[in-house]
């Protein structure tokens, strides 16, 4: 006979055997899912909850998609794995969908996350001005608050000291500068590009740092899980004419920021610039497999074709650009453009934010509602006139009080000491009306209870 397993036997397991990420140990916080579909995920009790973080930012097209499902049996029963050192018919049909959503002009290398994305482009920007003569160029700038991964290149790139602390010191040669944030550090929106003070700055620890040993600039458009920090407009377009200035590729972290969460196919669309090299995951294949890419200009691509022994790019990955998940990421874009889901994000996004804003700028802790298509941040602070950030237990609390209720949002978690205060939302693309009226009811709820949860 063939045991069934209890409610309390599966989190006694959990407990004991599961290693859970970016959870202090308390086994009595935790739940475990069993069902999911639409933007609802069911824990092993029978709770039903509306996920407003579409898991970690990333189940774009919602849970429960058959015709996904049924690609990825087709493809296992077809070809489950074939690796990249050869090729593989849905690794084409998907490098050469992603190259046109691109605007076309990229050559795409597969690997399984976001972290693993960042880290290829950080190898091939520095083997790019090696192989173009211009060996002292290996620094790397980013931002404060902004994350780029968990593996030791990719959180070297992060600027968030919390998520460093402890695994220090990690790789040399990442330099950070401030990131522009139109809330703490309003700029004027009229300005030039180059007239913007988080520009200058970049372009003077270019400087400072000398031209020539610089390699690349890695950004997100809009910062996401450092709190949805929003850049002035031309922001972006000031970035890339620094990095030409200074002779460094600019790269785009779209992890987050793509397929349709700020409501355009990738991020930096919003902001008329086209980057050198773009990273990419969560949302390529909604989460269904592990999947991400590093899709780089074909100018950049010819720089490894050279015939000297080590011109080639000498980077491997036993799963990246998996048969399965290829053919996965491939039906997920279909759903995203038959249900013009990308268009949808952009227009349930500006509704959300008029809603949160009337409802809540008033409100003596809501310092800031922000966000572009349905990647939506609101700032807690202490107090409007001075910003100071409100007290992390608090946050917490509204979190818990959103969860008792039926919904799951987000926060920006072990970032920056005293600034982990955004409480975050980034539903599934598809999620419905009525699931969106009850997100907002409900967060508006714990917010204006603030002081009794």
């Amino acid at each position: 006979m063939v045991k069934t397993n209890t409610n309390n036997d599966i989190l006694e397991k959990d407990e004991q055997y599961v290693w859970h990420s970016m959870k202090p140990y308390n086994p009595q916080a935790t739940y475990v899912v069993k069902d999911s579909f639409g933007a609802t995920v069911v824990d092993t009790d029978g709770n039903q909850y509306i996920d407003a973080m579409a898991g970690l930012w990333c189940v774009n097209a919602g849970y429960g998609r058959e015709e996904i499902a049924k690609a990825a049996y087709d493809q296992m029963l077809r070809n489950p794995y074939s690796p990249l050192s050869q090729g593989h018919v849905p690794a084409v049909e998907l490098a050469e969908k992603i190259n046109d959503m691109l605007g076309g002009g990229y050559v795409v290398f597969f690997s399984n996350s976001g972290s693993e994305a960042n880290e290829t482009a950080f190898k091939i920007a520095r083997q790019y001005h090696q192989q173009k003569g211009e060996n002292s160029r290996y620094k790397i700038i980013s931002r404060y608050r902004a994350y780029h991964g968990s593996s030791l290149g990719s959180l070297s790139a992060t600027g968030q000291a919390e998520r460093k602390y402890k695994y220090e010191p990690l790789a040399p040669g990442f330099i950070h500068v401030a990131p522009p944030d139109m809330y703490r550090q309003p700029e004027d929106a009229s300005l030039l590009p180059e007239q913007l003070a988080s520009v200058q700055a970049v372009d003077q620890t270019m400087t400072w740092e000398y031209s020539g040993t610089i390699a690349a600039m890695i950004l997100e458009p809009i910062i996401t899980g450092g709190g949805v920090i929003m850049p002035p407009d031309n922001y972006l377009k000031g970035i890339q004419e620094v990095c030409k200035k200074h002779g460094a590729l600019m790269i785009v972290d779209e992890v987050i920021c793509g397929f349709g969460r700020t409501g355009k196919p990738f991020g930096f669309m919003n902001y008329d610039v086209q980057p050198d090299i773009i990273t990419m995951a969560k949302g390529l294949t909604s989460a269904y497999l592990p999947l991400s890419a590093t899709a780089v200009k074909r100018e950049i691509f010819e720089a490894f074709t050279g015939t000297d022994a080590y011109d080639y790019f000498r980077h491997v990955n036993t799963f990246g650009g998996s048969p399965v998940s290829c053919a996965v990421a491939l039906k997920n874009i279909e759903i995203f453009e038959r249900e013009s889901l990308f268009e949808r994000s952009a227009i349930k996004g500006d509704e959300v934010l008029a809603t949160l804003r009337e409802k809540l700028d008033d409100h003596p802790n809501v310092g800031n509602i922000r966000g572009k298509g349905l990647l939506i941040g609101i700032e807690l602070v202490a107090d409007k006139a001075t910003k100071q950030p409100l007290a992390a237990e608090k946050v917490n609390a509204i979190i818990a009080d959103c969860k008792k209720n039926g919904v799951l949002i987000g926060k920006n978690g072990a970032t920056v000491a005293g600034f982990n205060n955004v409480l975050a939302l980034s539903p599934p693309l598809n999620i419905s009306q009525e699931d969106i009226d009850k997100v907002v009811t409900t967060l508006v709820n714990s917010i204006k209870n603030i002081d009794s949860v």
